[in-house]
């Protein structure tokens, strides 16, 4: 089912599937039970762009904590239970948004039942989420290994175990650290899942090998029409996994939220500090409220000004200078010193 072919479900406040926008995820890396340290981050992330928000509940204490984070939050929080399906009933109990099993692992049927049951009751979705580093004994003798036949297979088993219960409010999500098994997949869970699919790169890395990983995986997912909500998993601060996410989104033209920092490679005809220069103007653009707006860095002469003419408003470096170029015209020649206080205030006094 491609993404907006499947079955809409909401996560609090906030729909995924049908013709519901990709929604962006990240999870807390605090530990759950400081609540205020949680909250602290989740409010980072808020502001970063991130649509809902998971945390781990590996004890009580912190599947209580839920309550009073929920309550200082804005966005919906989902509790991720591994092993022990009481923490997963007291989470629905203390207002979990969605919960994250997966069957496997929680245990007998009678366990598994009595999640499905507490989530019925208080119509909480359940995210069936299987990895490849959990696959079940007999679908890696089966398949001789693990892959991407056999991951589908599990959660496919874990799905219709959960119907059989009489609940179909569910979100499903498979993940493995190889691209391509992931990829392979998605495109066949899609064919035979009415469900959302929750999309992400797992155990994908630091920040620079995670982000390549992510944006080649999610983005050939992603390009093929499948996915309602992804998680880029980096080894590092949570709100990377949010930039990272809207760029691939935004590259892929299924957002259009804020501004676009464009620049050139640099060469030997570079006669400004470029390098230090884009960074500046892509760090300073995080903060203004503009969408779908494009902002060009460019070095030299040879390719600057036409490049610049195609953003909505851009800078075209020379010898210790600029030129400003807005909608395609030529508006002055600035000092390089100069050049990103003249574009913060171009962007801040844009015409909405």
């Amino acid at each position: 089912m491609y993404r907006n072919q499947t079955k809409e479900i909401a996560i609090g406040s906030v729909k995924i599937g049908g013709d519901n926008p990709v929604a962006i995820q990240s999870m807390t890396n605090t530990k759950t039970e400081d609540i205020e340290a949680t909250t602290e981050q989740i409010l980072k992330l808020e502001a970063a762009g991130c649509d809902i928000i998971r945390c781990a509940v590996p004890n009580m204490e912190a599947a209580e904590a839920l309550r009073e984070i929920k309550r200082r939050i804005h966005i919906p929080l989902v509790a991720d239970i591994h092993f022990d399906y009481r923490l997963a009933i007291a989470a629905i109990e203390n207002g979990a948004d969605k919960i994250r099993i997966n069957p496997g692992n929680i245990g007998s049927e009678e366990k598994v039942r009595a999640v499905v049951d507490k989530a019925k009751e208080y119509n909480v979705p359940v995210r069936v989420g299987v990895n490849s580093g959990s696959l079940e004994k007999h679908l890696l003798e089966k398949y001789g290994g693990v892959t991407a036949e056999g991951i589908v297979e599990s959660a496919l088993d874990k799905v219709h175990m959960i119907e059989e219960m009489g609940y179909d409010n569910l979100v499903v999500s498979i993940k493995s650290s190889d691209v391509m098994m992931c990829v392979k997949a998605h495109e066949l869970i899609a064919k035979k899942c009415p469900y959302p699919l929750h999309v992400g790169i797992t155990e994908s890395g630091t920040v620079y090998t995670g982000n390549v990983k992510s944006s080649v995986g999610l983005g050939i997912i992603l390009y093929e029409g499948i996915g309602n909500t992804i998680r880029v998993s980096l080894t590092g601060d949570p709100s990377e996994e949010i930039r990272t996410a809207k760029l691939i989104l935004r590259t892929l033209g299924l957002r259009k939220s804020g501004i676009e920092v464009v620049s050139c490679p640099t060469c030997g005809r570079t006669k400004i500090d470029l390098i230090g220069l884009a960074n500046e103007v892509e760090k300073m653009v995080e903060d203004i409220p503009l969408n779908n707006i494009k902002v060009a860095v460019m070095g030299c002469a040879v390719n600057g000004p036409g490049e610049a003419r195609e953003a909505d408003i851009g800078i075209a470096g020379g010898t210790g200078e600029g030129l400003l170029i807005k909608k395609g015209e030529i508006v002055k020649k600035v000092k390089e010193e100069e050049l990103l206080d003249t574009l913060r205030k171009e962007l801040l006094n844009w015409e909405r």
